[in-house]
């Protein structure tokens, strides 16, 4: 007697099989992105960090810990570090501070609402490159439209490390403060208003709904907004680069602006470079960790 399957058991069987299928199918154009991008350039980098590998003779063997040793005992490490950090605690204050506040702002059901958050978002839309050369004209003393009062007045902006630095962040800040205006407002339309409703109806004031309600509801979108604005602030270069090329007298050299410097001017060193890129990578890692468990709530830690 013959044996014979039954239409339905078959569909159910190419349905089971071709699941896993499509779902690779469907994963592979973004596993392949992440291959050629990040994990190729990792090992990449790994390689080179363990490598004497001079910028225009390729690789020359290895060279694993006089990398290393050279990178922290470079002549600017140290110094780009602290500028690094000391940039990175400013501009993540005034942009998750400011961001918040215009959140709050805008959040509020006025006539100008739609024409506020277009106004602080409109910035954004603008390349960090493109902005940064968009104020190093207005900062010339030269072509800039402050050239006049510049010269009456006697100041520069870029020309003291002082004012190049803080000529920076409030390009950052001009640039950023609509992005994360936005992260945060989508942080407060997330908390529910009965919760205010039921604050108001308890007698809170508007001080204490924000600090006992607020804040407390805004903690994954802070951690967000944090993890974001540290490690593009760690990791600043552009507008640096376009701005104030390291300068005056290398008082805002960024930690990737060195390694630039050692892997295409002076040095032309990929090997101690690439050492750097690693140690900044393996510090970045740390802070995030340090981070996300400084946000975590008190019942998940």
């Amino acid at each position: 007697m013959a044996l014979t399957t039954s239409p339905r058991r078959t569909r159910y069987r190419r349905t089971a099989l071709g699941g896993p299928v499509q779902g690779w199918l469907y994963a592979a154009p973004t596993a392949l992105f992440v291959i050629a991008l990040f994990l190729v350039p990792l090992v990449l980098v790994l390689q080179m960090s363990g490598s004497d590998w001079p910028l225009l003779r390729g690789n020359m063997g290895a060279n694993f810990p006089t990398n290393f040793a050279e990178a922290l005992d470079h002549r600017l490490f140290w110094d780009s570090v602290r500028f690094t950090l000391l940039y990175t605690v400013i501009t993540t204050v005034l942009l998750i501070g400011l961001g918040l506040g215009l959140a709050l702002i805008v959040q509020e059901s006025t006539a100008w609402k739609g024409f506020l958050r277009t106004a602080f978002l409109l910035p954004s839309a603008l390349g960090l490159a493109s902005a940064s050369l968009l104020f190093y004209v207005l900062y010339s003393p030269i072509a800039g439209p402050f050239a006049g009062l510049m010269e009456s007045w006697g100041i520069t902006f870029l020309g003291t490390p002082d004012g190049a630095l803080w000529s920076t962040v409030f390009l950052i800040v001009w640039r950023y403060a609509g992005f994360y205006m936005l992260l945060l407002l989508v942080g407060l339309q997330g908390i529910p208003e009965d919760i205010y409703e039921a604050a108001r109806i308890d007698g809170a004031s508007r001080w204490q709904i924000f600090r006992d309600i607020t804040v407390p509801l805004l903690r994954p979108t802070f951690a967000l907004t944090t993890v974001m604005c540290v490690t593009g602030s760690l990791l600043a270069f552009d507008q640096f680069y376009i701005l104030t090329k390291g300068g005056p007298d290398n008082s805002t050299m960024t930690v990737v602006q060195l390694i630039y410097n050692i892997a295409f001017q002076g040095q032309n060193n990929l090997g101690v470079a690439a050492a750097l890129s690693v140690i900044i990578l393996l510090a970045l890692v740390v802070i995030n960790v340090v981070q996300l468990r400084a946000f975590r709530r008190p019942e998940e830690a």
